[in-house]
């Protein structure tokens, strides 16, 4: 039987998310919520670049050893006019002291903890369907007003 092919990276692009401050929900029974509101951002890429359009959040979950559950939705808009709505989950941890700097607003070296993410996308324009049939990873940072996300198409 042939041997499968191994997965390969294609970059597909790098986002600049601009957020508003956290809205803290408190500690739930299942960790500690949290909603930050999306207000904008960029994406650029050679295949896939435009605009992260306002009204997205992240609603996250914070368990009590520091891990991180990241679930944003927002939309995007290409510069040619498509709209694109992106869902992206993923988890964000590190060492403890890391993450408290991180919530201090602090910048924190990106290799110092993990924050990898699977993008989804989905539209009806014709021109971008085939985001609709991809897989995507995504690895990040957190600034203090600010996420970074480079995203990857798995070929």
């Amino acid at each position: 039987m042939p041997a499968m092919p191994a997965p390969e990276l294609s970059h597909l692009c790098d986002l600049a998310i601009e957020l508003s401050p956290p809205l803290e929900l408190g500690d739930a029974p299942r960790g500690r919520r949290r909603i930050i509101p999306i207000t904008g951002g960029r994406v650029s890429g050679e295949r896939l670049s435009g605009r992260i359009l306002p009204g997205g959040s992240d609603w996250q979950v914070v368990y009590a050893d520091g891990l991180a559950f990241l679930e944003a939705r927002y939309p995007m808009e290409t510069d040619d006019g498509a709209l694109i709505d992106v869902v992206n989950v993923g988890y964000r941890h590190g060492p403890p002291e890391v993450i408290a700097a991180l919530a201090r607003g602090e910048v924190v070296d990106p290799a110092s903890y993990y924050m990898r993410t699977q993008p989804r996308f989905e539209t009806g324009d014709p021109r971008y369907l085939w985001l609709n049939r991809i897989v995507a990873v995504g690895t990040g940072r957190r600034d203090p007003s600010a996420v970074h996300l480079s995203f990857y198409e798995v070929l």
